[in-house]
């Protein structure tokens, strides 16, 4: 082949990329990002480090179980330490359909009861005293937000895509998210989440990203409150993918038993 095909052939490639590049939007990367194989169950380990503004930390230790029934989703926590929280269960459904509230229980061994959380309200509660809110604990169907892909930026030395996500329905916790997503595994190493009065409200950094048993994670997510200062670091370890699980197993009246 000669130089000029060479040429040409390499500009040809160079604007296939480009064309491509310009026919991605946002929504279709929060959709490659929640399409990312992650295995039909899922179990780890989590130590969760939560951090006050005078630097005071407390340590809890929790085993989490999860299993994809179509394209819905269950999970059930089980806190394991220290002893005033140990026995706690946490249980949610979530839905994709954009009507379906999620379901989400909890259970507290203090008062050997299971409280639901529902409503928008309790949405914005903090689940067990983290950083995290219980809208967190669930998943989001794309289509709950209006997705805006507004650029890349390179951030440690890995190529990302910017994505801002505002909520259609006006009484959500947030007025929007900015993720900063690797492009070359699809996960997410920076999020920004803004209160309705459209300031910086809580700042999520997510890193110890690596491929295990071929499903890449994020190992390390430190979420601060920069409002309160108070900061929340969970680490997981143990990962295990397509374990041996069972739908009945995800119910309330195991949330009691403290594990399966």
């Amino acid at each position: 082949m000669t130089l000029l095909n060479n040429t040409i052939l390499l500009l040809l490639m160079l604007l296939t990329i480009n064309v491509n590049g310009q026919q991605l939007t946002g929504r279709d990367i929060i959709q490659k990002v929640k399409d990312r194989p992650d295995g039909d169950t899922r179990y780890s380990e989590m130590k969760m480090e939560l951090i006050n503004k005078r630097n005071r930390v407390r340590i809890r230790k929790v085993k989490s179980y999860s299993i994809d029934i179509g394209k819905d989703k269950k999970t059930i926590m089980f806190f394991l330490y220290p002893g005033d929280v140990k026995g706690t269960g946490f249980l949610t459904w979530d839905y994709d359909k954009i009507e379906k509230d999620d379901d989400k229980w909890l259970y507290l061994p203090a008062m050997k009861k299971t409280r639901r959380i529902s409503g928008t309200s309790a949405k914005k509660d903090y689940f067990m005293g983290t950083d995290f809110t219980y809208d967190d604990m669930g998943s989001r169907n794309v289509d709950e937000d209006l997705h805006k892909l507004t650029g890349e930026e390179t951030v440690n030395d890995q190529k990302c895509w910017v994505v801002e996500s505002i909520p259609k329905d006006k009484k959500d916790i947030y007025s929007k998210k900015i993720a900063w997503i690797r492009q070359d595994c699809l996960v997410a190493v920076k999020v920004e989440y803004y209160d309705k009065l459209d300031k910086l409200h809580r700042k999520l950094l997510l890193s110890g990203i690596n491929k295990i048993s071929g499903f890449w994670i994020a190992q390390k997510l430190h979420m601060t409150n920069v409002q309160t200062k108070h900061q929340t670091i969970l680490t997981i370890s143990k990962p295990q993918y397509d374990i041996d699980l069972k739908e009945e197993r995800f119910i309330v009246a195991n949330l009691s038993r403290g594990g399966f």
